[in-house]
């Protein structure tokens, strides 16, 4: 039993010597002809150009499109440059992450619902030269956008449609291809935290292909099972635990575009899957459909989430209606991304209530605010070494500093709890953050936008409870003229044209006045006790 809030390295397990082209090269040597990946989209969505859904990769299929899309990206670019990706959930995407990952080349993942000022600072600050994009996804003409922003970005060297891509490649003639070497930059995936822009998490092959074994070991992902997945590949859960997972457990890939509950649902039903991974949001979706119980889901026996806490009453109903085992995830971006983990054999109250034990080959501490080790049971900071840490925030040397310690600690910024057993409770956040569905939202970046309404004297973003999306982000607005406060549908409009759309506040207070202390800190806190108690008009 632990005394001190301190979990040394497990070592029983190897750290795997690997990149993702690697591992897709053991996949297919020991399952050629398997299923490796299935196209789910509404009827007409395919990138094929033809009216039908559920394209399939084997593993051969699979290996034999990276390799070549491997050798047309060589011959185009130099291995270590960075190319990003600003596509949903194709198919197209995974080829062209492990098709980067052959030739050597760091890719740059971003959120297809971010809007024009978001994406070029994505590949400005990345040092892009190269993007590759679905023509349009939700009514945004993504391919437009990055016209409009090309000449405010000389690296970028080449903007290429995925719309007949995999035509081109496979036509693509060898070329010599580069030693990969597993402990070199695989990724930088953005994230940030309460100030300034997002910064680039420049993540390794090493510890994004050995992250995934693990959580897929502890998730008990059967060896040629079916992992279903609408979490997005622009995330590490997404490109990272999931596609990397399956393909360790030479299992089929089940590849929702986008989430929709129906769309899921019969992607879960008809290829039997094994293992669903969503956010909290997403399982409580599911549950509230009104044909979930006529859905056949007996194949379903486990459900992993994270990004977000997941309420127990969520778990409960889970566990019962789709006749599974939950396993709860907990971790960050920069960590690859996950820490500690539930395993679906663990007691009742420990899966409702903790976030499990950490995973194995990282240590995990409990930290007080000098930094030392507190007892068990005592609550402080989480900080993580090992592995799976990332290199750094890409061309951001003082950021990395201040969040990986001389001794190589990653503080992850959160509150939490470890007991005598080393199962840890993540009890809050000292990063700022808000976290709708398991995204995370970065308060400052919206209060920037608000601000410069010329309405708006001050702006203070947080997040409130949601009992569907865990929070929603609130905005508590001092108008410039306490007379002529501007409208809610004002401000939306505002902020929509600069912002991706779930950054967009779903409430909006007015106030008087802003609390801070003597040092000039806004106290949310105060502003979140106010909005509880009723005492801050919302506008409608």
């Amino acid at each position: 039993m632990l005394k001190q809030s301190y979990w040394p390295a497990d070592t029983s397990r190897p750290v795997l010597d690997l990149t993702p082209g690697g591992l897709l090269r053991e996949a297919a040597s020991a399952a050629p002809g398997r299923v490796a990946l299935v196209e789910t989209a509404p009827s007409g969505a395919s990138l094929s150009g033809a009216d039908r859904t559920d394209r399939t990769w084997t593993y051969a299929q699979l290996l034999d499109d990276a390799e070549h899309a491997a050798h047309w990206l060589a011959a185009r670019f130099e291995a270590g440059e960075h190319i990003a990706v600003w596509a949903p959930n194709v198919p197209e995407w995974v080829v062209l992450q492990y098709g980067a990952a052959l030739a050597g080349l760091v890719l740059v993942t971003a959120n297809p619902a971010l809007r024009e000022a978001e994406l070029e600072h994505v590949l400005s600050q990345s040092g892009a030269v190269a993007v590759v994009l679905t023509d349009a996804f939700r009514g945004t003409d993504m391919a437009a956008t990055v016209e409009r922003i090309r000449p405010r970005l000389p690296r970028l060297r080449d903007a290429i449609s995925f719309t007949g891509w995999l035509a081109q490649v496979r036509e693509a003639e060898s070329v010599p291809l580069p030693d990969v070497a597993p402990g070199g930059p695989a990724q930088i995936q953005y994230t940030s935290g309460t100030t300034g822009l997002p910064k680039g998490a420049v993540l390794h092959h090493r510890g994004l292909v050995t992250n995934a074994a693990y959580v897929a070991a502890r998730a008990g992902f059967p060896e040629g099972g079916v992992w279903g997945s609408a979490l997005p590949l622009f995330h590490t859960a997404g490109c990272g635990l999931t596609v990397l997972g399956t393909a360790h457990g030479k299992g089929t890939l089940v590849l929702p575009q986008f989430f929709h509950p129906e769309l899921v649902l019969n992607a879960l039903q008809e290829w039997r899957v094994n293992v669903f991974g969503g956010v909290p949001v997403m399982h409580s979706a599911l549950l509230a459909h009104p044909g979930f119980d006529g859905y056949d889901l007996d194949a379903c026996s486990v459900i992993l989430s994270g990004g977000d806490a997941v309420p127990p009453a969520l778990i409960e109903e889970a566990e019962r209606r789709f006749g599974a085992r939950f396993s709860t995830v907990y971790g960050q971006t920069e960590l690859s991304p996950i820490v500690t983990q539930t395993s679906p054999d663990d007691a009742p109250g420990d899966k409702l209530h903790t976030a499990g034990t950490p995973l194995w080959h990282v240590e995990v501490k409990v930290a007080g605010s000098d930094g030392s080790t507190l007892p068990v049971g005592e609550a402080g900071e989480i900080c993580a070494r090992g592995h799976q840490v990332m290199l750094g925030y890409h061309d951001l040397p003082g950021a990395t500093a201040r969040t990986i310690d001389a001794d190589g600690w990653l503080h992850t910024g959160d509150l939490g709890v470890m007991d005598e057993r080393g199962y840890v409770t993540i009890t809050g956040r000292l990063k700022d953050l808000v976290i709708r569905g398991g995204e995370n939202i970065y308060p400052s970046e919206i209060e920037a936008a608000i601000a410069a309404h010329p309405g708006v004297a001050q702006a203070v973003v947080l997040g409130v409870p949601d009992p569907d999306w865990g929070e929603q982000v609130a905005a508590v607005v001092r108008p410039a003229d306490a007379s002529r406060p501007p409208s809610a549908a004002e401000l939306h409009d505002h902020v929509r044209a600069v912002l991706a759309p779930h950054k967009t506040p779903r409430h909006w207070y007015l106030a008087d006045d802003v609390p801070a202390n003597a040092m000039g800190k806004i106290q949310k806190f105060v502003l979140r006790d106010r909005i509880a108690a009723g005492d801050l008009t919302e506008l409608a």
